[in-house]
């Protein structure tokens, strides 16, 4: 069997989000790779150093292009595979866009459908791909995958999509490499971050919630004034009106935006944080969960999309739409040692639960069900 991927998501410098899942991918199909099973990845570029070597049974497959390449470079490249001694089984596209045609049945994968609910976070262009080309993807997909329950009820809702095409695999997780016990020295963000102090991660834009946080936590810090807010991530649209929510609430010295930082730094942060806060309005799946809790830092979230399927009974929740919710739950954990101790024990528990080895496994196991029948 031959297995085509489209492998362009995992063939870049910095990899986050569907970068991770792709490449997370690429290396168990690699390790899989045999005389019975073979791979060819489909890229636009040379495959840069990080991504699986290249074996006798897992191979590269350079199809140049600037533009379009999904809808014409690819599609004319697999016909001519078609027509090869090895023609492939089945093609796998890790991130929404199917290529225009391709002879063999097509797996595709769908990680949320934020852009039907928030346009305007997007370019014009964006907008249109994610629209258009995930709607077409979605109706000539032989079998879909959906990131969580929450993304699968929204394939059907919004694509009309039969529920028995589409199958929730959800992602992975692993713990960063780093000791627990290792010390690790901030760069210049850590100036004025002090203890106890909230943290949030991830990109500063609207439906990310960040507003809402905000003026909880500055009645929070009235009855609270030790407390700082660390809002962590790079700046997303809108980003101006958030920081001046920050400055119009008197709160400049209580609020620290550090923009992107490294790996290690934002380690660092999950573990010296008092708690770690997801107030958006929607998520696919919300893997910032996951790492707070790997690094032992208990979890408030919103109660919305996929973050009460992902977080279970290890987080305590809020209305996304209430922030005098979010100021009680902030108020309850503070007055609450025993309580925070049991939301580390239960997420430390929470995050056995989610495997890329296992994630990826189950997607194989559909590829090759898919495989075997187209011949």
């Amino acid at each position: 069997m031959l297995i085509g991927v489209d492998g362009n998501e995992a063939n870049v410098r910095e990899k986050v989000g569907v970068s991770v899942y792709t490449l997370k991918h690429l290396i168990h199909f690699q390790k899989k790779a045999s005389k019975d099973l073979k791979f060819t990845i489909y890229l636009k570029k040379p495959p840069l150093n990080d991504l699986p070597d290249e074996t006798d049974y897992f191979r590269y497959k350079l199809v140049p292009c600037s533009f379009l390449w999904s809808q014409v470079f690819l599609p004319i490249e697999l016909i001519k595979n078609k027509f090869s001694k090895d023609p492939i089984d089945v093609f796998f596209s890790p991130a929404h866009y199917a290529p225009r045609y391709t002879p063999a049945p097509c797996v595709l994968t769908i990680h949320d459908v934020a852009y039907v609910y928030y346009p305007e976070e997007y370019t014009k262009k964006d907008l249109y791909q994610l629209s258009s080309w995930t709607r077409y993807s979605l109706k000539k997909a032989s079998s879909i995958i959906a990131v969580s329950k929450t993304t699968k009820k929204d394939i059907v809702r919004f694509y009309q999509i039969p529920e028995e095409r589409i199958n929730v695999i959800y992602n992975g997780f692993e713990k960063e490499a780093i000791s627990v016990n290792s010390q690790i020295q901030l760069t210049d963000i850590d100036i004025n971050i002090t203890r106890p102090y909230v943290l949030y991660v991830g990109t500063i834009q609207p439906r990310k919630n960040i507003t809402t946080l905000i003026r909880a936590f500055a009645v929070f810090n009235e009855t609270h004034p030790d407390y700082k807010l660390v809002i962590t991530g790079k700046k997303g649209w809108l980003f101006d009106k958030i920081y001046n929510e920050a400055r119009n609430l008197y709160l400049q010295n209580k609020i620290i935006f550090t923009g992107f930082i490294n790996d290690k730094e934002l380690v660092t942060l999950y573990k010296r944080a008092f708690c770690f806060v997801l107030p958006s309005l929607y998520e696919g799946f919300g893997i910032p969960v996951l790492e707070a809790m790997s690094f032992g830092c208990p979890v408030i979230s919103s109660f919305s999309s996929s973050l009460p399927e992902i977080g279970g009974e290890a987080s305590l929740y809020f209305d996304p739409d209430n922030f005098t919710d979010l100021i009680n739950k902030l108020t309850l954990l503070a007055s609450d040692p025993k309580l925070r101790n049991e939301l580390i024990r239960k997420g430390s528990d929470r995050i056995k639960q989610f495997s890329w080895d296992r994630c990826t496994a189950s997607t194989l196991k559909i590829l090759i069900s898919f495989g075997n029948t187209s011949k």
